[in-house]
């Protein structure tokens, strides 16, 4: 069985310290730190063998707290990292031995830039050709102005947080068929995570699946992420409420299952472990 022993794989959560260096001009600072093995015990409370830690924007390029926890724990662990797009081959390869397996565009309140353009263009087809994927965070809205550009290089495309619909978007307006039709390509995959970052309660957060399961004809490129700690809603959730979250979106065990297990252990390498 190419699963054994992966119980579920949360794909999305953060570890930090606080007296961590911080990039300037950030939107946010922890006032806490979010070590590694606090999130492994959140994962053993809910029953979940693996887990995906992405590199905190606040913390910018400098990825080396999440590679030190990467090779800690490299069977149970891969990593998400952010880089420049003049990173060397050499650097790459240094994170992917650490177990990262594709970058982060965190691009909210960015302006958006050229990634048509040589720099980004060529860093995205190293990446392809390396297997692995390109995370997006942005709004709703601008989603099909990014993905296409980055799938042209013929790297995978991973949404984060439902895609961050905010709460006046309306599913069915005509406005949003592009990027409903970008998630028929197969290298889009969605996180069903973090709907409170687009104010979705358990109703609105329903609606949003089932529109995304309608574009992707099904589950199979969905993932789940607790987007722990929850920074900026540390007082709003918990770990075990976002889980509870999942179960309430797909109560069929099956679907849970190839959320949880299939999907992300082939995207994130834990199936050829």
């Amino acid at each position: 069985m190419p699963y054994a022993g992966i119980t579920g794989i949360d794909t999305h959560a953060h570890i930090f310290r606080q007296d961590l260096p911080m990039v300037p001009g950030r939107r946010y600072s922890p006032s806490y730190d979010a070590t590694v093995e606090q999130y492994l015990a959140h994962l053993d409370g809910c029953g979940l063998s693996h887990g995906v830690l992405i590199q905190p924007s606040f913390l910018g390029t400098d990825n080396h707290y999440m590679v030190q926890a990467l090779q800690r724990f490299p069977q149970r662990l891969r990593g998400v990292a952010v880089v420049d797009a003049q990173i060397s081959d050499a650097e790459l390869d240094e994170l992917a031995v650490a177990g990262v397996v594709g970058i982060r565009l965190n691009l909210i309140g960015k302006a958006l830039e050229d990634y048509t353009g040589a720099a980004w263009n060529g860093l995205f087809r190293r990446l392809a050709q390396r297997g692995w994927q390109v995370e997006i965070q942005r709004g709703f809205g601008d989603l099909a102005l990014i993905v296409p550009a980055i799938l042209e290089a013929g790297v995978t495309v991973v949404i984060d947080h439902f895609g961050l619909p905010a709460p006046s978007v309306q599913l069915d307006a005509a406005q949003h068929d592009a990027f409903f039709d970008l998630l028929g390509q197969a290298p889009v995959w969605i996180k069903l995570s973090a709907a409170y970052r687009s104010q979705s309660d358990l109703a609105r957060a329903q609606a949003i699946e089932a529109r995304l399961r309608d574009a992707c004809g099904g589950v199979g490129r969905f993932l789940w992420g607790s987007d722990w700690p929850n920074t900026q809603f540390e007082s709003q959730t918990r770990y075990d409420q976002q889980f509870a979250l999942l179960e309430a979106l797909l109560p069929k065990p099956e679907e849970r299952r190839r959320v949880l297990v299939d999907n992300p252990a082939t995207l994130f390498g834990f199936a050829s472990a």
